[in-house]
């Protein structure tokens, strides 16, 4: 991809996750994900009705009439966007593909983050760290985290979701808001998952495209393994081999929410051919 038409498609991915975040994201993900807590901020003079508790005895002393601390909440937070950039993430029949997908959604989430003032780190990963950016605040940090969703080619095409988790646990020291982007066509994650969810507000988003539930029979046909690059001849007439691929399927997704639900994690799953902006708000709402 030459620059100038990169450049184009961060434009255009801006002005469309932009508008989201603007106009929907903005009030519902800052009453989701709260500050840390409370900052003294000022003294004031003492009103009927204030909380006794918040009386500053020192100042009241000096002045010999009540005054009180006045708290704000302590707002900035670090969102980090943790994106699975294997091979099946190319997948995609319809309208588009998941990686697409999962860039527009990592792009409202990071347009809503700096709406409110927060920092935003990326982690690109496959069976390994592919790329890790570290959390900044800034329009210009944002679009540079856009064009490397966009550009980026990964070295490997498979998926350890459990190795990224990992990465995430040893350099995010602080509690941060965790947005995990992935089919999470991938297992034995449970314990890296248990131990990060116990640190962050963690969330996995599962793209998905519903054509990759089910084997249509097509007789027997070349088959490509989008992670490990193996082409095989599948037997798409055999009831038993499209079952067994349709339990396989199935299992993943339902390790995937039980998973997530036992750890205290969230989850959102949207199709390629849906609309996340409702799975996003719905989400948003529920949490707030």
């Amino acid at each position: 991809m030459d620059t100038k038409e990169l450049l184009k498609k961060v434009r255009k991915i801006e002005i469309k996750t932009r508008r989201l975040s603007d106009h929907i994201f903005g009030g519902e993900y800052h009453s989701t994900f709260k500050g840390r807590g409370m900052t003294f901020s000022e003294v004031r003079q003492y009103q009927f009705g204030d909380d006794v508790r918040n009386i500053d005895w020192n100042v009241t002393a000096r002045y010999n009439e009540p005054f009180i601390k006045v708290f704000e909440e302590e707002r900035e937070l670090t969102m980090m966007l943790m994106v699975d950039v294997s091979g099946s993430e190319l997948f995609g029949t319809n309208s588009q593909f998941k990686n697409e997908t999962i860039t527009e959604i990592s792009a409202t989430l990071a347009f809503s983050a700096m709406q409110n003032n927060d920092k935003v780190g990326l982690i690109l990963f496959s069976d390994e760290i592919e790329l890790f950016i570290p959390p900044k605040k800034g329009k210009s940090h944002v679009l540079r985290i856009i064009r490397e969703l966009l550009e980026f080619t990964p070295k490997s095409t498979k998926t350890d979701v459990s190795q990224a988790l990992r990465f995430l646990s040893s350099v995010m020291k602080k509690k941060a808001i965790v947005f995990i982007l992935s089919d999470f066509i991938s297992d034995e994650y449970e314990q890296t998952l248990k131990i990060a969810a116990k640190k962050h507000d963690l969330t996995g988003i599962r793209i998905y495209d519903q054509r990759e539930e089910t084997i249509p029979n097509l007789g027997i046909v070349q088959m490509l393994d989008s992670e490990t690059g193996e082409t095989m001849l599948v037997n798409t007439g055999s009831k038993t081999v499209r079952n067994n691929y349709t339990k396989f399927y199935r299992s993943k997704v339902k390790y995937f929410e039980e998973l997530f639900s036992r750890s205290g994690a969230g989850t959102i799953s949207a199709s390629v051919d849906e609309s996340y902006v409702k799975k996003l708000l719905g989400y948003f709402k529920r949490r707030g």
